[in-house]
């Protein structure tokens, strides 16, 4: 059976103020396009408004600003919440909707796992099939290890983490509270440490062991596919609160502080510091041993080779996209910057 809530029973939930049907019964959210009386949509760009004055929406989240103006537009009667941060509110008021609908898992060992009896696991834990788990870990109250899963010796995972299908923890390992690890996450594995030794007796790149770990604070989301290399000697960290999209690379040694978000196939370099409340755009790379400041926001696609000392900033390294022809001639000016540059010179002096 569907579950509904009323909206004010929903505005109560969330300590937030609401205006219309408070006997609304609400079944869940839809775009704006899409959404249909009994459901909940939002505004948070203004560019979107005249579609939210259209949206047959029973519900908007919006702000005081969006509020008024489409009040004063629409032509039919609508029900709002009300918040400062929209956005925000719309992701919890969609995170309860789907904890309406999931079903209650089965706690306990599948049959098909196979777990060494020093390890720790509740009985809140659900441990899927296929999943392994060796000597000396310690599982916190209600994991979920979802199938294929590989837990190498004294791995400890915290209360409440999710781990999907394919994802493989080595040895040493901690992970905090809340996480979710998507499928074929790898944590811990080797950083790449090699010390080169080309002489006339020798020719080869002489392995470093990776002694480290790698330790995930609490509510850390870490994307498909991503890898967190173990540090050398130290531990490569990761502070409470990241956010890191599919294919992120987290070279050994590396430490990033609370609450920064990295976009898709990004990565950085063995041994940099990356500070807390950064926004890291996709396909962006930082070179090793650099220091980034706190606050710091990158744009996607760029290349951060020095250290970034002041919080806050806001750096970009890419060339606008344009069509190809008129990309090709740029090409050939930026090739023969050197050339320019030397003549700009030589008729300085001339000049002089």
């Amino acid at each position: 059976m569907l579950k509904t809530i009323t909206l004010k029973d929903l505005a109560s939930r969330f300590d937030v103020s609401f205006e219309g049907d408070h006997d609304l019964n609400l079944t869940g959210l839809a775009p704006l396009d899409l959404a249909q009386k009994n459901q909940i949509s939002f505004l948070v760009n203004p560019i979107y408004r005249q579609q939210a004055i259209d949206s047959q929406a029973g519900v908007l989240i919006v702000n005081s600003a969006d509020l008024v103006f489409v009040k004063q537009e629409s032509k039919s009667s609508k029900s709002f919440l009300i918040s400062s941060n929209p956005y925000a509110l719309f992701a919890r008021v969609a995170q309860f909707f789907q904890s309406l609908r999931e079903v209650s898992l089965t706690t306990g060992i599948d049959p098909l796992a196979d777990v060494h009896p020093s390890a720790i696991v509740p009985n809140s834990c659900t441990i899927g099939p296929f999943t392994s788990i060796a000597e000396g870990v310690v599982l916190g109250e209600g994991v979920h290890l979802v199938s294929h899963v590989r837990l190498g010796k004294n791995v400890h995972i915290g209360s409440d983490t999710t781990i999907h299908p394919m994802t493989v923890i080595y040895d040493d390992c901690v992970i905090g509270q809340r996480c979710i690890l998507h499928g074929g996450v790898v944590v811990g594995s080797d950083g790449f440490g090699f010390a080169p030794d080309f002489s006339k007796t020798s020719s080869e790149w002489v392995k470093i062991p990776q002694t480290g770990r790698v330790i995930i604070g609490n509510d850390v989301e870490c994307g498909a596919s991503m890898t967190i290399d173990r540090g050398a000697m130290a531990d490569t960290i990761i502070g409470d609160g990241c956010k890191f999209d599919n294919q992120v690379q987290i070279g050994h040694n590396v430490k990033v502080g609370a609450h920064t978000v990295m976009a898709g196939c990004s990565g950085i370099a063995g041994s940099t510091e990356v500070g807390s409340l950064c926004i890291i755009g996709g396909y962006t790379n930082f070179s090793g041993h650099l220091k980034i400041a706190d606050r710091v926001t990158v744009s996607g696609g760029t290349s951060i080779t020095k250290s970034i000392k002041e919080p806050g900033g806001h750096y970009t390294s890419v060339f606008p996209f344009t069509e190809h022809a008129q990309w090709e001639k740029n090409a050939a000016i930026i090739r023969g910057l050197d050339k320019l540059r030397q003549q700009i010179k030589d008729l300085t002096r001339k000049i002089k």
